[in-house]
């Protein structure tokens, strides 16, 4: 009985909690029931805190027996990627180097959820500091997708991806600082959303010096929801976004109404769809579903769709040297000297490289010309969309195929759609937009104007009505 609750929305699952149909210990028991199932197979959590998802959901039944009033994620079960730190309960962002760290604090976004009454059911695995597209790390086994055991569900918000599209939890916390709450989410079918850059707030990731490693990408990162529904998207930025002192990037959002925003209209809207930015190599398949996605989308809402390219050079080369210039290379070096082979070696090779202020500099100026040349694209569009990823899920293991419709190319290019919105900043999300022939998800990239979150949801939930997916299930859920 209480375990085909779980195949319900966050929204939902919190409102029969707060009615008192279910109650947050029942609901709590039946997820750690299914990650007792499921979760060998998945490999999701890193660091799973039954006992204190028992404990949490126990205090909010007494709570509501004494007639208080419960949050607005009354009892919902919530995962929590292992970049973002949790008070008291280990996160070892996917490094030897903390593998025993216990935070003195919640993440901003963590704090703001468990005051929603979340249950916190555990961590999930991301590679080491996030530095990767994909979930492998140095501590813990690979989270697998669960659509096929054999192949990646993306990264670096791995485990989240996997435990939400498993249906070991309904909501999950993701990390975007290039793409990485959108990549899991078009490799694991399931809808993942970056607000516009200083929506949520973050804290300590990225701003507490005092832990190198994590403390880098400072003007990259995001923090976002990842969702099987629109709308428990938008409850939970409902919750996390808002201005807060300890993130000087935070802004006010007192511009979106985040919980009416899936229902807000969507008409005569101006579309630009680029399947391939005019450089980028993409599978076959993902272009053909993501193309099929795209031209319904805009004949259902009655759109104009244009295809049309934003017009700027490939950046990668400027977004690695945007990262390592982040990045606490001190503090990561010695660690790296102290941590041998036990650091990933992607890592270690951008450790190892000889960087030059001119390629910083050079990278500043890349990202300058990118984020001129798509405020200057969004003024003729209200919304672009793109594929979320260039190729479907693969083999575990792998940064990323070398050879894409029979291109050689660098490891990481499958991201290439991901990373510029990080550049710029601007509202992005991933939504399901069909399968390959082998059954394997895709995802279709809607991306709005700068502070145009509202219309990212919006249109995101137009998708959604128009093509939905929550009904879909890997079979693993099945």
């Amino acid at each position: 009985m209480f375990d085909s609750l779980l195949d319900e929305d966050a929204t939902t699952l919190a409102a029969l909690v707060r009615r008192g149909e279910v109650s947050a210990s029942e609901l709590t028991q039946a997820a750690l029931t299914r990650m007792e199932r499921r979760e060998p197979d998945i490999q999701a959590f890193c660091t799973p805190t039954p006992d204190l998802a028992l404990a949490q959901a126990k205090a909010l039944d007494a709570r509501r027996a004494r007639g208080e009033t419960l949050g607005a994620l009354a009892g919902v079960p919530l995962a929590v990627k292992d970049l973002i730190s949790t008070a008291s309960v280990r996160t070892t962002s996917g490094s030897a180097a903390y593998q025993d760290f216990i935070p003195e604090d919640d993440d901003i976004t963590v704090e703001r959820l468990l005051a929603a009454d979340a249950i916190l059911l555990g961590k999930t695995t991301a590679p080491e500091f996030g530095y990767s597209g994909v979930g492998h790390n140095p501590l813990f086994p690979s989270p697998r997708n669960p659509w096929d055991l054999t192949r990646t569900p993306g990264g670096s918000s791995a485990g989240s991806g996997a435990a939400v599209a498993a249906r070991l939890c309904p909501i999950a916390l993701g990390s975007d600082g290039g793409g990485s709450v959108r990549i899991p989410a078009a490799h694991c079918g399931i809808y993942g959303f970056k607000a516009s850059m200083g929506r949520v707030p973050l804290w300590p990731g990225c701003r507490d010096e005092r832990y190198p490693g994590v403390s880098s990408w400072e003007s990259l990162e995001h923090i976002g929801p990842m969702t099987r529904t629109v709308r428990d998207a938008a409850l939970m930025m409902s919750l996390m976004a808002g201005p807060d002192m300890r993130d000087r990037h935070s802004i006010p959002c007192s511009d979106v109404d985040w919980l009416g925003a899936p229902g807000q209209p969507v008409e005569k809207l101006r579309i630009a769809f680029s399947a391939d930015f005019g450089y980028v190599a993409v599978d076959p398949e993902v272009r053909a579903v993501v193309s099929a996605a795209g031209q319904r989308f805009a004949e259902e809402i009655g759109a104009e769709l244009e295809l049309a390219d934003p017009g700027f050079r490939d950046p990668s080369a400027a977004f690695g040297a945007l990262v390592a210039m982040e990045s606490d290379l001190s503090g990561m070096r010695r660690m790296m000297e102290q941590q041998g082979d036990r650091m990933s070696p992607h890592l270690v090779a951008m450790l190892q490289r000889d960087w030059r202020a001119e390629t910083f500099t050079d990278a500043i100026t890349t990202r300058k010309a990118v984020s001129n040349s798509l405020w200057r694209f969004m003024q003729r569009y209200d919304l672009l969309i793109t594929p979320t990823l260039a190729v479907p899920p693969f083999a575990l293991g792998m940064q990323g195929p070398e050879i894409i419709d029979g291109r050689m190319v660098r490891s990481d290019h499958w991201l290439s759609f991901c990373f510029p919105f990080n550049f710029t900043g601007q509202p992005a999300a991933s939504v399901p937009a069909g399968f390959t022939a082998s059954g394997l998800p895709v995802g279709l990239q809607i991306v709005g104007r700068h502070l145009d979150d509202a219309l990212v949801l919006a249109a995101s939930a137009a998708f959604e009505r128009i093509q939905p997916w929550n009904h879909l299930q890997p079979g693993i859920a099945q």
